[in-house]
Protein backbone atom coordinates (compact mmCIF):
# COMPACT_ATOMS: atom_id res chain seq x y z
CA UNK A 1 0.00 0.00 0.00
CA UNK A 2 2.85 2.39 0.81
CA UNK A 3 4.27 1.96 -2.70
CA UNK A 4 0.99 3.17 -4.20
CA UNK A 5 0.90 6.23 -1.97
CA UNK A 6 4.52 7.13 -2.71
CA UNK A 7 4.10 6.62 -6.45
CA UNK A 8 0.85 8.64 -6.41
CA UNK A 9 2.56 11.53 -4.63
CA UNK A 10 5.49 11.52 -7.07
CA UNK A 11 3.19 11.25 -10.09
CA UNK A 12 0.98 14.09 -8.85
CA UNK A 13 3.95 16.35 -8.15
CA UNK A 14 5.32 15.80 -11.66
CA UNK A 15 1.91 16.23 -13.29
CA UNK A 16 1.10 19.34 -11.25
CA UNK A 17 4.40 20.91 -12.31
CA UNK A 18 3.41 20.34 -15.95
CA UNK A 19 -0.05 21.78 -15.34
CA UNK A 20 1.42 24.79 -13.50
CA UNK A 21 3.76 25.47 -16.43
CA UNK A 22 0.73 25.37 -18.73
CA UNK A 23 -1.32 27.74 -16.59
CA UNK A 24 1.55 30.21 -16.29
CA UNK A 25 2.04 30.12 -20.06
CA UNK A 26 -1.65 30.75 -20.73
CA UNK A 27 -1.64 33.73 -18.33
CA UNK A 28 1.61 35.19 -19.68
CA UNK A 29 1.38 38.52 -21.51
CA UNK A 30 4.75 38.00 -23.22
CA UNK A 31 5.48 35.24 -25.73
CA UNK A 32 6.45 31.99 -24.04
CA UNK A 33 9.19 29.58 -25.01
CA UNK A 34 9.19 25.83 -25.13
CA UNK A 35 12.77 24.62 -24.82
CA UNK A 36 14.73 25.54 -21.73
CA UNK A 37 17.70 27.05 -23.54
CA UNK A 38 15.68 28.60 -26.36
CA UNK A 39 14.68 32.24 -26.30
CA UNK A 40 10.96 32.75 -26.96
CA UNK A 41 10.08 34.62 -30.12
CA UNK A 42 9.69 38.38 -29.87
CA UNK A 43 6.19 39.79 -29.84
CA UNK A 44 6.63 41.31 -33.31
CA UNK A 45 7.67 37.94 -34.73
CA UNK A 46 4.29 36.36 -33.87
CA UNK A 47 0.93 36.88 -35.54
CA UNK A 48 -1.02 36.29 -32.31
CA UNK A 49 0.80 36.20 -28.96
CA UNK A 50 -2.29 35.29 -26.95
CA UNK A 51 -3.10 32.23 -29.07
CA UNK A 52 0.60 31.24 -29.16
CA UNK A 53 0.69 31.24 -25.35
CA UNK A 54 -2.69 29.52 -25.03
CA UNK A 55 -1.78 26.66 -27.36
CA UNK A 56 1.59 26.13 -25.68
CA UNK A 57 -0.02 26.24 -22.24
CA UNK A 58 -2.75 23.78 -23.20
CA UNK A 59 -0.09 21.43 -24.53
CA UNK A 60 1.56 21.32 -21.06
CA UNK A 61 -1.77 20.97 -19.24
CA UNK A 62 -2.87 18.06 -21.44
CA UNK A 63 0.48 16.34 -20.85
CA UNK A 64 0.06 16.71 -17.07
CA UNK A 65 -3.48 15.34 -17.18
CA UNK A 66 -2.33 12.43 -19.38
CA UNK A 67 0.31 11.54 -16.78
CA UNK A 68 -2.28 11.46 -13.98
CA UNK A 69 -4.78 9.47 -16.07
CA UNK A 70 -2.12 6.94 -17.05
CA UNK A 71 -1.22 6.43 -13.42
CA UNK A 72 -4.82 5.65 -12.46
CA UNK A 73 -5.31 3.35 -15.43
CA UNK A 74 -2.25 1.42 -14.30
CA UNK A 75 -3.51 1.23 -10.72
CA UNK A 76 -6.89 -0.08 -11.83
CA UNK A 77 -5.15 -2.64 -14.01
CA UNK A 78 -3.40 -3.90 -10.84
CA UNK A 79 -0.18 -4.46 -12.74
CA UNK A 80 2.91 -2.42 -11.87
CA UNK A 81 4.70 -3.47 -15.06
CA UNK A 82 1.78 -2.31 -17.18
CA UNK A 83 1.69 0.95 -15.24
CA UNK A 84 5.43 1.54 -15.72
CA UNK A 85 5.28 0.79 -19.45
CA UNK A 86 2.20 2.97 -19.95
CA UNK A 87 3.80 5.84 -18.00
CA UNK A 88 7.02 5.60 -20.03
CA UNK A 89 5.03 5.66 -23.27
CA UNK A 90 2.99 8.69 -22.16
CA UNK A 91 6.07 10.59 -21.01
CA UNK A 92 8.32 9.89 -24.00
CA UNK A 93 5.66 9.94 -26.71
CA UNK A 94 4.14 13.03 -25.09
CA UNK A 95 7.47 14.79 -25.21
CA UNK A 96 7.98 13.87 -28.87
CA UNK A 97 4.45 15.04 -29.71
CA UNK A 98 5.04 18.30 -27.86
CA UNK A 99 8.25 18.97 -29.81
CA UNK A 100 6.42 18.25 -33.07
CA UNK A 101 3.47 20.45 -32.07
CA UNK A 102 5.78 23.30 -31.04
CA UNK A 103 7.47 23.27 -34.45
CA UNK A 104 4.04 23.25 -36.09
CA UNK A 105 2.95 26.22 -33.96
CA UNK A 106 6.16 28.01 -34.89
CA UNK A 107 5.28 27.67 -38.57
CA UNK A 108 1.68 28.78 -37.98
CA UNK A 109 2.29 31.79 -35.72
CA UNK A 110 5.57 33.18 -37.01
CA UNK A 111 5.36 36.16 -39.34
CA UNK A 112 6.37 35.25 -42.86
CA UNK A 113 8.28 38.57 -43.29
Amino acid sequence: MAQYIISLIITCIVALIMIAIGISQIKSQDPVGFYTGQQPPKREQLTNVRQWNKKHGMMWIIWGIAIICTYFIGIFAQDSLYCAIAMAVVIFCGLILMIWYHSRLKKSFTNKN
